[in-house]
C-alpha cells in the first residue's frame, strides 16, 4: 500500500500539492508513482520564472527503469526548484514528499485545486490500476 498523506491534494497523473502559504504550493511525485518508476537518476526540473497551465509537461523524472513526464497539478509561475535533486535525486525515491519536493508554484487560480483529488480519491484511483 502506498503512502497517501491526508494532507494534499493529488492528481490522476500522480503528482502531489501542498499549500505552503496562500497562493503558493509545492509540488512532487507520489510515493505510488517513485515507486513504479524505481530508482531515479536525473530530475529535470523547469525553470525558475516558467509559467505552467494546468496538465502541462513541466518536469521530467529519469529512472533506471524509464524517464516519465511531470505534469503541472496547476496552472501558475514556478518561483523555486528543488536544487538539492540535481546532486540527490534519490530523495524523490526517499522522501517524495518532503526532502524529495520538485518545484514551488505561485498559483494563477487557486480553484484550480478543487479538481484535484484528496487522498481517498487518489488512492481510490489506484485501485483501479
Amino acid at each position: 500500500m502506498s503512502n497517501v498523506p491526508a494532507d494534499l491534494k493529488y492528481a490522476t497523473s500522480h503528482e502531489w500539492v501542498r499549500e505552503e502559504q496562500e497562493g503558493v504550493y509545492t509540488v512532487g511525485i507520489t510515493d505510488h508513482a517513485q515507486h513504479l518508476l524505481g530508482d531515479m537518476v536525473f530530475v529535470e526540473l523547469p525553470e525558475v520564472g516558467d509559467e505552467v497551465s494546468v496538465g502541462e509537461e513541466c518536469a521530467v523524472a529519469e529512472s533506471v527503469k524509464a524517464a516519465s513526464d511531470i505534469y503541472a497539478p496547476i496552472g501558475g509561475e514556478v518561483i523555486a526548484v528543488n536544487e538539492q535533486l540535481s546532486d540527490a535525486p534519490e530523495l524523490v525515491n526517499s522522501e517524495p514528499y518532503t526532502g524529495g519536493w520538485l518545484f514551488k508554484i505561485r498559483a494563477n487560480d487557486i480553484n484550480e485545486l478543487n479538481s484535484l483529488l484528496d487522498a481517498d480519491g487518489y488512492l481510490a484511483t489506484l485501485d483501479d490500476e
